[in-house]
């Protein structure tokens, strides 16, 4: 994305590296299509703040910067007022600013006089235009906004619904599995899927990216014990759990892409042979269970302590790149899962299915309806509760329900989840 200021080497700067010594490269700018100055940020400047931001989402993106002389670049520091610049902008944006854009802001204070500063504000180009400021929808004209007309708003339309079904195409596993879709005995799984919304990375900036959030990945895994592997695909890096028997057993991988948008697979822990055997006979005797020779049986507790540990490197990996969780969409998949039955040695489950029937997985495979996180009903989303909430809860887990019986359940299980 574009930026006015620039490095030693010349590549652009992110607004948290900008100093005060690179307000002077401004002084060889022009306001235009991606600038804008404004010299005070009194109450005149900052009716117009939602209408700039809004023309900056719906057109390319761009950098308004509060401060600078319009005609001369001079740099005239604002005073530093007593609320954080940053609450201010963002609640005038949120007010008048429909939906909510992604911008970043920061004040510059001056090295020799901290109680004055700039104020520099890094838009990004919208996902999901048209955004509307006061009931006008803006683009850039220019060096100055202006209502869209027709063509544009079509345009903008359009614009939205292509990012949405990119949203749709990467909400699919591109992990590969050599027994996954074995027709006599696939394996179940249950994806979730992480698209990273925003604008792309600059290509030149795209191998240091990678490097950067492998390492970060690996550390992640080495957080919680877990050894890891990395393999090359395509256009992304693939992390699987170290196991010999990969090709025998499936073992949980988490696919990482350039802009840290992020898949990640888990393989249902099954009970199988003498085990199953007396799974299979003790529910039968507690419950009105009667066995298909082919019925499925899931560790419950097992299970569910491998989603959330997985879920939870994705939760640490997010903060070690210093990323937040509302810039993402979010959905999951279960794969293979239709029918499996839950089962659990607690006495608390035990009962529950003797009265009420065991649990399973009531619906056919599917991917759940996507989230967006910045939709301000998702602001204290966690990878971990996200994902055991979503994985248990689809298999047939009373999550959320009034009743004492179901609470007792739900409770009995998940407090069976020991950390590691």
């Amino acid at each position: 994305m574009f930026s006015p200021f620039r490095d030693d080497q010349g590549r652009p700067k992110a607004i948290a590296d900008v100093t005060w010594e690179d307000l002077s490269q401004l002084s060889e700018l022009e306001e235009g299509f991606a600038l804008e100055f404004k010299q005070t940020f009194g109450p005149s400047v900052r009716r117009k703040i939602p209408k700039i931001v809004a023309s900056f989402s719906n057109s390319r993106g761009g950098w308004l910067v509060i401060g600078i002389a319009d005609d001369s670049r001079e740099v005239v520091p604002v005073p530093r007022g007593a609320a954080d610049v940053s609450q201010v902008i963002g609640e005038l944006c949120r007010r008048h600013v429909s939906p909510a854009p992604h911008f970043e802001v920061r004040f510059l204070a001056d090295p020799s006089d901290d109680s004055h500063g700039v104020i520099l504000v890094r838009v990004d180009e919208g996902d999901f235009p048209p955004y509307v400021a006061d009931g006008i929808v803006e683009i850039r004209e220019g060096s100055t906004s202006g209502p869209a007309d027709g063509t544009a708003l079509v345009d903008l339309y359009d614009r939205a619904t292509s990012r949405r079904l990119d949203v749709r195409r990467f909400c699919r596993r591109t992990v590969y599995y050599p027994m996954a879709d074995d027709t006599t005995d696939p394996v179940a799984l249950f994806d979730l899927y992480l698209f990273r919304l925003g604008p792309e990375e600059d290509e030149a900036n795209s191998r240091t990216s990678i490097n950067e959030g492998a390492a970060a990945m690996r550390a992640a895994f080495e957080c919680y014990g877990i050894g890891c592997r990395v393999q090359h695909a395509h256009d992304s890096l693939v992390f699987r759990t170290s196991q010999r028997d990969e090709t025998v057993v499936a073992h949980s991988a988490i696919e990482l892409f350039p802009n840290e948008s992020m898949k990640l697979s888990v393989p249902a822990v099954m009970v199988t042979g003498e085990e199953r055997e007396q799974a299979l006979r003790s529910l039968s005797q507690r419950t009105l269970f009667s066995p298909r020779p082919d019925a499925r049986l899931m560790d419950a507790t097992a299970t569910l302590r491998r989603v959330t540990r997985m879920a939870s490197l994705l939760d640490r990996y997010v903060r070690l790149r210093g990323l937040s969780w509302r810039e993402y969409a979010v959905a999951y998949e279960l794969e293979h899962m239709a029918g499996v039955t839950l089962w659990s040695k607690n006495e608390t489950y035990l009962n529950y299915a003797a009265c009420y029937g065991v649990l399973y997985c009531a619906t056919t495979d599917c991917i759940s309806r996507i989230r967006y996180l910045d939709d301000g009903a998702h602001d204290t989303f966690r990878a971990r509760q996200f994902a055991g909430s979503h994985f248990f809860e689809a298999c047939g887990l009373p999550l959320g329900s009034p009743d004492p019986e179901d609470v007792e359940l739900v409770n009995a299980l998940l407090s069976t989840n020991a950390e590691r």
